[in-house]
């Protein structure tokens, strides 16, 4: 049995504590004196682009306001913006080259479920951080991890609370056509399981490619199970194709879709396609006429940066990148991982500029808000009609 004195072991666990020390600043990427480098990986080309064109420029305007104010405790934030196409493949390359080649401390509004999922778990082994993606999808915020974070309800609750209120109304025939993908299917899940709660069946349900654009059989399908609602696991453009296929085939049935296909494309959709068609949000549209003049005035601020109009995913984006600042500077000048998730769980009680519901997290809470309601496309634009809807 070897004796060690007590200078020795006082030296042994001075060497530790040296070799873990320099272990966490090896893990710890992203981050100087001056700089903190964050990542997102979202459709600029592909059938998703709408969202992630304006989700990139909204976040980019956000950091872009805090730089020219001299940055976040010292530093200025780096944004690198890499193009997924909405394609699993090409979100995983993206994925790979912010995280070893950029180094990112944290990736912000990855654009996708499909496309998250197939990037977190290398993510995550690298100690990176995956913050609010552009997707509402249960699974990327479930299990709960400390490196997951989500801020609205989930696609799976927005369908539940969509699925509920149409029963409660009288529709008793309720159909889904929904993507062949997880996203597709999350939303599949809540309108079936709302209706085992509810002792009711499902009518029929079909499925559809993202890349779709026939829906004349899915259509008819439905049709000939006399569906009277059809509960949508769709985006933007196969949003627009199925509503429109069915309206051309002169079948006037009730659709609603969750905060994926609410976008201004989906409501103004040419000829009035879309017209009465329903979606699930936590957030009115930001039409330049809004008589919030905090509205109004961001849209003319978004409009002369970007020389367009915003739409509903550069609103949920702005919000994201300012948690992420004021998550920044609370974390303080000694900025690690473990500062800046503690400094996130101490936001309570955020509200933003576009009245969207209060978030609140925790140190067992990285989901801001379940708050969501329904609005209809009337006259080419988006009407709220019910108030939070609860399951």
């Amino acid at each position: 049995m070897i004796s060690l004195g007590r200078v020795t072991i006082t030296a042994i666990t001075a060497m530790l504590a040296l070799y873990a020390g320099r272990a966490e600043a090896q893990k710890l990427q992203g981050v100087t004196k001056t700089e903190v480098v964050i990542g997102t990986h979202t459709d600029l080309s592909g059938v998703a682009a709408a969202f992630g064109v304006h989700s990139s420029n909204a976040a980019r305007m956000r950091f872009d306001e805090v730089n020219a104010q001299g940055g976040v405790q010292g530093r200025k934030i780096r944004y690198i913006i890499e193009d997924s196409q909405y394609q699993v493949p090409r979100a995983v390359q993206a994925g790979n080259k912010l995280i070893n080649r950029d180094k990112v401390f944290l990736i912000l509004l990855g654009a996708g479920t499909p496309m998250n999922n197939a990037v977190m778990p290398d993510q995550l082994k690298a100690g990176v951080p995956n913050f609010f993606p552009l997707s509402w999808a249960k699974q990327l915020y479930e299990p709960f991890h400390p490196m997951k974070w989500a801020a609205g309800a989930s696609y799976y609750a927005q369908m539940r609370g969509a699925v509920k209120h149409f029963v409660d109304k009288g529709k008793k025939n309720v159909c889904a056509l929904y993507q062949d993908t997880d996203f597709g299917r999350e939303i599949f899940e809540g309108a079936r399981d709302q209706l085992v709660a509810m002792n009711v069946k499902l009518a029929d349900a079909t499925t559809h490619k993202p890349t779709d654009t026939d829906f004349t059989a899915q259509m008819t399908k439905l049709r000939a199970a006399n569906c009277d609602v059809i509960a949508l696991g769709s985006i933007i453009r196969d949003t627009i194709l199925a509503y429109s296929t069915a309206r051309k085939m002169g079948w006037t049935v009730d659709m609603v879709g969750t905060t994926a296909a609410f976008d201004l494309n989906v409501s103004g959709a040419p000829a009035g396609a879309t017209e009465g068609l329903y979606t699930m949000t936590q957030i009115e549209a930001p039409y330049p006429d809004s008589t919030n003049p905090a509205i109004k005035q961001w849209v003319e601020k978004y409009r002369a940066k970007y020389n367009v109009d915003p739409n509903p995913a550069a609103q949920f984006s702005y919000v994201a990148a300012d948690l992420i600042v004021m998550g920044l500077d609370r974390a303080g000048k000694d900025l690690t991982t473990e500062r800046f998730l503690k400094a996130m769980e101490s936001i309570q009680g955020y509200t933003d500029i576009f009245g969207g519901p209060v978030m609140t997290f925790g140190p067992n809470k990285h989901h801001g808000s379940e708050s969501v309601f329904m609005v209809q496309v009337k006259g080419g634009r988006w009407t709220r009609v019910t108030e939070p809807l609860a399951f």
